[in-house]
């Protein structure tokens, strides 16, 4: 019984955190939640509920800053579970403004969701996806921006695009990327769904748009394997080949998750701007795509090292953004 209880306090500590290896089989009842929260008055939204050993629990937003949580359901008071009462909270907040802006571009057969250059913006939001592949992990993308950025910021924040397929054979790689905490680089964890579905057919029929996706299970069992992985879920999502229609688009606001493009896919030949959302794959298979972003910040440091350009949190600039 002792010992039981030991394993208990010392599994929720770490959970807390978000660093828990959380055994899948221990995640229960996972699933979607549209529901207004409050935490010591601070207006929350919760997204995704689950138990752990009996106790529930909340996959939380922050309206304002989009930072996401895990949080026992015992400190939090439920504001409301009506689905329009709960999008009234959202008034004049950046996560109301993010759904704003996705609806913009949601008919878009590629590329819709945040697919421009933030303004104010000297640098760029760097964005990588990692795909299921079996080469290994692009660390040269990684320790490059360490090199690059050496005794100028504490802190680089990225973001690294996860499929499940890439996570489940790719271990070693994962521990490596979750280390670099500790040297600076601070990730944001963006779903990329669980299979990433790709076939040789059109566009209109190939990757989500694919018959037969299950749109939800895409979301829900990543987002899972990402929590046993002791990632956060953050509230952005990939869709792969940034392919998607306005019904994906819906389901994925549905799910309070904000689709983000790229106006700066370099693989292609995009052209960066200050501002840009860069991508590029770190899986392996985008050779070109990694030699031009180690070009790029070879260009750029001159600037780098005057401080006058620097690497971007997605969530940042977006509450300057016009509707």
């Amino acid at each position: 019984m002792m010992k039981q209880l030991v394993f208990t306090i010392v599994f929720l500590f770490f959970f807390s955190f978000a660093f828990a290896q959380i055994p899948h089989g221990d995640l229960d009842n996972y699933k979607r939640e549209w529901i207004a929260l409050e935490e010591n008055a601070r207006p929350l939204i919760g997204i995704r509920s689950f138990t752990v050993m009996g106790s529930k629990y909340y996959l939380i937003v922050d309206p304002m800053t989009l930072e996401t949580r895990i949080v026992d359901s015992k400190l939090l008071k439920v504001r409301s579970r009506d689905s329009v009462q709960v999008n009234k909270s959202l008034n004049g907040t950046v996560y109301e403004r993010c759904f704003s802006i996705v609806r913009k571009t949601e008919n878009n057969l590629q590329d819709a969701g945040l697919n421009f250059r933030l303004p104010k913006e000297s640098g760029i939001n760097l964005t990588i996806d990692l795909c299921p592949s079996h080469k290994p992990l692009d660390k040269d993308i990684f320790e490059d921006v360490l090199s690059a950025f050496k005794g100028l910021d504490s802190t680089l924040p990225l973001a690294v695009s996860v499929s499940g397929k890439w996570l489940l054979n790719h271990p070693d790689d994962l521990a490596w990327l979750k280390s670099l905490e500790k040297k600076g680089i601070e990730i944001t964890w963006i779903n990329h769904t669980y299979d990433h579905v790709f076939n040789s057919k059109p566009l209109v029929s190939n990757f989500l748009l694919s018959p037969g996706t299950d749109l939800s299970y895409e979301i829900l069992a990543n987002e899972k394997l990402m929590l046993k992985n002791g990632l956060m879920p953050s509230v952005f999502f990939r869709c792969p080949g940034l392919v998607s229609d306005r019904a994906i688009i819906e389901k994925l606001l549905s799910f309070g998750l904000i689709a983000v493009g790229s106006d700066a896919w370099l693989a292609k030949g995009q052209p960066v701007h200050n501002g840009s959302i860069v991508l590029i794959h770190g899986n392996g298979n985008e050779e070109l795509g990694v030699r031009d972003f180690i070009k790029l910040l070879q260009t750029e440091a001159d600037a780098i090292k005057a401080k006058h350009w620097t690497l971007y949190s997605l969530s940042e600039g977006l509450e300057q953004y016009p509707n």
